[in-house]
């Protein structure tokens, strides 16, 4: 018998460590029922889908838990909210049993035309009411709380009043809606708008957090780009820890949507997790008094992720995003 306090494995919040679930892992799935905890479903692959697809979902829903996970909301779009799109949600969500239903803080389109691409929204008082408001009407139609992610950006804008950190903040409190904390988005928006990744981290709201999002990223030099196409960097991991150390606990998962590798491959990466959770859970600080100054917490990068910023500033001459949005070509 094992001593429980010699036990390494570290205490995982939630769901557990989950995977996305993409076409290229269906057969693998079917055939070895994986030790994975829980999936999450891209919501628009299976709104209006049948055949083998849908048919692979039931089984994996039979087996595990499933989350929704959407990219079509538009929940920051002057247009009125899809009411359609809102009923194959919700019917979507009942059929699979989804533990919950997320989206981005972003608008995705106008005058009903879909970009298929998550744009960014300026963080103002004006902004935020029109947000919540529409937050409250998804919540009435879907009978449940929204979940809500904060995106990756590459602009900010002019009329922007407020920090992005402090823009989610408000709306989880006015609006009721829960966060999916995309650790690597905070990473990514915070290279690209020199902001500190460790403030926003401060100020999530840590009882609003019900999920988190890890994926790997493309670090241009002077900027990243949110691209889901390979591992996870030890910056983002480190973040990761720090965020638990903060007081966050929420289910994790690893998302991976380019260069997709074998699923063995995927699930040993989001097992890494296990190692960043006990590390915390050793931490010798209390949450509260641990600063993002703090060495132990400070992120640390390898030399294989090292980037020489100014070289790379020379040879590409590639403008960091400014701090308002303005075009660069007139």
């Amino acid at each position: 018998m094992t001593d429980s306090n010699q036990d390494p494995s570290p205490t995982v919040s939630g769901l557990g460590l989950g995977v996305g679930l993409r076409t290229a892992h269906f057969a693998h799935i079917l055939e070895h029922q994986p030790a994975v905890d829980w999936f999450e479903i891209i919501s628009e692959n299976f709104m209006d889908c049948q055949g083998r697809p849908r048919y692979v979902l039931d089984q994996i829903a039979e087996r595990y838990p499933i989350v929704m996970h959407g990219v079509s909301l538009s929940i920051g779009s002057s247009d009125p909210l899809n009411l359609e799109y809102l009923q194959k949600l919700k019917r979507l969500a009942d059929e699979t049993g989804a533990r919950w239903v997320s989206d981005h803080v972003c608008w995705t389109g106008i005058a009903a035309k879909n970009t298929h691409d998550l744009l960014p929204i300026p963080y103002n008082e004006e902004s935020l009411r029109h947000v919540c408001d529409r937050i409250r009407i998804v919540q009435e139609i879907l009978e449940r709380p929204l979940v809500l992610e904060n995106p990756s950006t590459y602009v900010t804008f002019r009329d922007s009043t407020m920090s992005e950190w402090e823009f989610i903040r408000r709306m989880t409190i006015e609006s009721g809606c829960q966060l999916l904390l995309d650790v690597n988005n905070v990473y990514v928006s915070s290279v690209n708008h020199d902001f500190s990744p460790t403030e926003y981290l401060d100020s999530i709201p840590a009882d609003r957090v019900v999920q988190f999002h890890l994926a790997g990223h493309t670090d241009l030099g002077t900027h990243c780009i949110d691209t889901h196409d390979g591992r996870v960097v030890d910056r983002v991991w480190e973040l990761f820890r720090y965020a638990y150390l903060r007081g966050i606990r929420a289910s994790t998962l690893l998302e991976w949507d380019a260069n997709i590798p074998e699923f063995d491959v995927l699930h040993a990466e989001v097992l890494k997790a296990k190692a960043y959770l006990r590390s915390a859970q050793a931490e010798p600080l209390e949450v509260g008094d641990v600063s993002p100054e703090s060495a132990s917490v400070r992120p640390t990068i390898p030399l294989e992720t090292t980037v020489d910023r100014a070289s790379a500033t020379r040879r590409n001459a590639i403008p960091q995003p400014a701090l308002f949005s303005r075009a660069e070509v007139e």
